[in-house]
């Protein structure tokens, strides 16, 4: 009888389906990741034997354990892609989604931006702060960038591959135009931009460190990630009159409903509003 363990035979079936299909390799890990842990949770029962009761109680458990709706969706999409697309099962009809609880985004002002730049001193994480700020990048497209990616001429960033396998071209501040042409100059084209001592490129938890640490300098008493900054760049440029789908193009989302939730953050309405105590 088939052993729910996560077989190598299942595990390489699965991942030749997700890199067939272009996965990226963070969605191909947390994608094995999920299915093994939901066979382990099963106790040996054959694969072929599990139905939609016990997908539902590998969910309940997830909810239980206080696991966010993020991860539980993310859980459901990897069973899913593998019951449904790899072994040609056909059970979750009935098997609802947790419903995603909404957050707005924490959004820095223009202030506290210029902060957190002109009171870090090291000239590499400055040019990592504008840069995560002033191109709107995620935090992985940041460590990928390449020297290939600048184009100087027409200030422009050529985010490569980015989420959803994507290339997209985004902007670039004229205040960086030195230090990037003097990056130029020293690397090779096929260099990334942000490198550590062993000219290795820079992982995405010393990027989150360094952008804590200029918030903690700068007395921002808000939660500040890399996302932050781009949170606020996506809302300035809104407040400062951009069109929405053009954001939407910098920022590389597929839907504009996504784009959307800034206009709830943006202050262009709220600023000609007052409150009940000032009239």
């Amino acid at each position: 009888m088939e052993n729910s363990q996560f077989s190598q035979a299942s595990r390489s079936l699965l991942l030749q389906e997700m890199r067939l299909r272009g996965f990226s390799t963070k969605t191909q890990d947390t994608y094995l990741g999920f299915v093994g842990t939901f066979l382990n949770f099963m106790h040996g029962k054959s694969v072929k034997a599990i139905s939609a009761s016990d997908v539902r109680s590998f969910l309940e458990w997830l909810v239980a354990n206080e696991r966010s709706a993020s991860t539980i969706n993310t859980a459901y999409s990897a069973l899913f892609f593998y019951f449904n697309k790899v072994l040609r099962r056909n059970f979750f009809i009935n098997i609802p989604r947790v419903k995603k609880v909404k957050y707005l985004p924490v959004i820095l002002s223009a202030e506290e931006v210029r902060k957190m730049i002109i009171l870090t001193t090291s000239p590499k994480h400055r040019c990592i702060l504008s840069i995560l700020y002033g191109a709107g990048v995620r935090v992985g497209e940041l460590t990928h960038i390449r020297i290939c990616d600048i184009d100087l001429d027409r200030m422009t960033l050529r985010v490569y591959q980015g989420k959803g396998g994507k290339d997209r071209i985004t902007i670039l501040p004229h205040s960086l135009k030195l230090i990037l042409q003097k990056q130029i100059k020293l690397k090779s084209k096929n260099d990334f931009l942000f490198t550590n001592g062993r000219n290795g490129r820079l992982t995405e938890a010393t990027i989150q460190k360094i952008v804590q640490q200029a918030a903690v300098r700068a007395v921002i008493n808000k939660n500040v990630s890399p996302h932050t900054l781009r949170h606020s760049f996506a809302t300035h440029l809104l407040e400062n009159g951009t069109d929405i789908r053009y954001i939407q193009e910098l920022l590389g989302h597929a839907r504009l409903e996504t784009t959307q939730i800034y206009t709830h953050v943006a202050r262009n309405n709220l600023a000609l509003l007052k409150s009940p105590l000032d009239l």
